[in-house]
């Protein structure tokens, strides 16, 4: 690597440079090529290998993310090799193949220091509110980094930070040990949710989804039934299929007509977990809400714990791969991957580096 140095505004000077992905203020997708930065005290520079197209980056695009601004620059789940420590860091060394997780935080506030950090009051997200690793290579805080265990790919691997937010969900969601369970959604999060839960001790699952072959490949996955949203007398169905209502709703969409159905399908004294990333107000039967003693809770990101528990999960071979990685692109066609991972043929879009 040729030698850069660090500017006061946090760029670098020198004549290493790397190229990066940039969504710009119009939505458009392209490769610029930027300076590269070399690690801080406490930092680690990482030569990425594979990053996902989240479905926030695919919202973010289309400027309807409702905590992404355009421009951005993507990449928040990504595995890769440590090319570079700074100083004073040892949780991890060069050669050490690693995966981010994204989150930024304080470290001081009430939430950091109870380990809720994913609430935490300045919360910001690599490859959402700072620059992310859909790139040559990235400079990060060092303990943001998690080793990768041998037992994974690195396909496995950049599964793990999708995976964790499923797994924060389910935790969060409480016992689920021989109860039943509703995710609203078989998208890329919706599919890992219902993996999550059945991994939990979920006795039954459903899935819905307006897309038959996701529903299809729900089945395969191991929902019990899978149901289009839309289906007449969904509720009633849930509920003579479960013996009742569900004991808890995953609602991985999280529009108006989601959480309706979620807070209808679940049972008196059951929990709506919010997972989905809503666009903006939606409104809640708070009637029922009352009447039945609902729990309507948010889930947000992760922790530590839930990326350690989406790794040894994948390691246990419960997330099958194959069936959530349908397209992988090299960095330069990162245009055609945006465009691929809107459509509703695809589950988990990557974009190859390394």
């Amino acid at each position: 690597m040729s030698s850069t140095s660090r500017t006061p505004d946090g760029a670098a000077e020198g004549d290493a440079m790397d190229r990066r992905v940039t969504v710009t203020a119009d939505g458009d997708v392209v490769l610029e090529e930027v300076a590269r930065v070399r690690p801080a005290a406490g930092e680690a520079r990482v030569r990425t290998l594979l990053t996902g197209i989240c479905g926030s980056d695919v919202h973010a695009r289309r400027g309807e993310h409702p905590f992404i601004s355009r421009p951005y620059h993507p990449g928040h789940e990504a595995v890769g090799v440590v090319a570079e420590t700074g100083p004073g860091v040892t949780s991890v060394a060069e050669g050490d193949r690693v995966l981010l997780e994204p989150n930024l935080v304080c470290g001081t506030c009430r939430h950091c220091r109870s380990g809720r950090y994913n609430i935490c009051g300045e919360l910001r997200v690599i490859g959402c509110q700072t620059a992310g690793a859909m790139a040559d290579g990235f400079t990060v805080r060092a303990d943001r980094l998690h080793r990768v265990p041998d037992r994974l790919t690195d396909v496995q691997a950049v599964l793990v930070e999708p995976l964790a937010t499923p797994v924060h969900a389910v935790r969060r969601a409480g016992d689920l040990t021989g109860g039943g369970v509703l995710v609203l959604g078989a998208g890329p999060i919706g599919l890992l949710t219902a993996l999550a839960a059945r991994a939990a001790g979920a006795r039954t699952v459903i899935v819905t989804d307006p897309v038959a072959a996701k529903r299809d490949r729900a089945v395969r996955l191991g929902a019990d039934v899978a149901l289009a949203p839309g289906t007449p007398g969904l509720p009633e169905l849930v509920r003579e299929r479960l013996g009742g209502g569900a004991d808890v709703v995953f609602d991985c969409v999280a529009v108006s007509a989601s959480i309706t159905q979620a807070v209808r399908s679940v049972e008196k004294g059951g929990t709506v977990m919010v997972v989905g990333v809503p666009q903006g107000p939606s409104n809640v039967p708070l009637d029922l809400v009352q009447d039945r003693e609902i729990a309507v809770r948010g889930s947000l990101m992760y922790v530590g714990e839930d990326m350690r528990a989406a790794m040894t999960l994948l390691g246990t071979g419960v997330v099958p791969a194959d069936e959530f990685v349908t397209a992988t692109f090299p960095l330069d066609r990162a245009a055609e991957a945006f465009r691929a991972a809107g459509g509703p043929d695809q589950m988990k879009v990557l974009v190859s580096v390394g």
